[in-house]
């Protein structure tokens, strides 16, 4: 079931998603070569506790850490551990918010150093994917519109849509209807209405966009090695047009 938020309600999730956009911010100013992805998640528990909120992530269903950090064909949900990261790969850190009872949700991939050509020509085609959706998310546009122009974009550009994983609804609960999918048909889906809130997040593959799961039960690797990148902003659908919620 559809929940659709009041104005109140979206000034809350206003507050959960400037929460996401700072410790975004304060991931890309330490992001680095040398540094380990339990730093980074040690980075985001301090912040989410200095805001006074906490991350939507740790314990979500047993999940271990404060924020996924995955990387190379690691598509979504790498757990933060002793790793060191290394000159020339890429990153995608997801960061989920509670706060006063509603969440925000986003994710930005990073590159560590100097990365290679193709590496940052998939990164920067995801971000214009998200980009592209957002604007569709108008009143009046069906869902469909919102994964057809994703769709469109990336595969024009050579690379393939995730078909196993979706954006969602998002509000009081991390996960709600609708399913956000990143792929689809113009005109198809329920109408995007005001007070709709989508998190809408292009996972897109270099190669096939087949998948497969790690033995650690969360860890999502693309299925032929070839790495990926992963963008999010939680939208909301205003009679104005789309409001990123996500931004400091």
């Amino acid at each position: 079931m559809i929940q659709y938020k009041s104005a109140r309600e979206i000034e809350k999730m206003r507050n959960a998603g400037r929460i996401v956009a700072e410790i975004l911010d304060l991931i890309s100013e330490n992001i680095r070569p040398g540094i380990t992805t339990r730093s980074l998640d040690k980075l985001a528990a301090e912040h989410f506790k200095k805001s006074k909120s906490r991350s939507a992530f740790l314990g979500y269903q047993g999940f271990p850490a404060n924020i996924c950090v995955s990387i190379d064909d690691e598509v979504v949900h790498g757990i933060p551990s002793d790793r060191k990261l290394v000159e020339g790969q890429i990153v995608s850190v997801d960061v989920g918010s509670l706060l006063d009872g509603y969440h925000g949700d986003a994710a930005r991939t990073f590159a560590v150093g100097k990365v290679d050509a193709e590496l940052k020509r998939l990164m920067e085609v995801t971000e214009q994917a998200l980009q592209r959706g957002i604007k569709k998310c108008v009143e009046g546009n069906r869902l469909g519109d919102v994964g057809h122009t994703i769709q469109s974009f990336v595969e024009s550009n050579k690379f393939s849509v995730v078909r196993d994983l979706v954006g969602h609804g998002i509000g009081r609960k991390m996960h709600e209807d609708p399913q956000v999918p990143n792929y689809g048909e113009r005109g198809t889906g329920i109408e995007l209405k005001e007070g709709l809130i989508l998190a809408i997040e292009p996972m897109i593959n270099a190669g096939r966009y087949d998948i497969r799961i790690m033995s650690d039960g969360w860890t999502i690797v693309t299925a032929d090695g070839s790495a990926s990148a992963h963008f999010e902003h939680t939208v909301a659908i205003t009679a104005n047009g789309p409001e990123i919620l996500t931004v400091r």
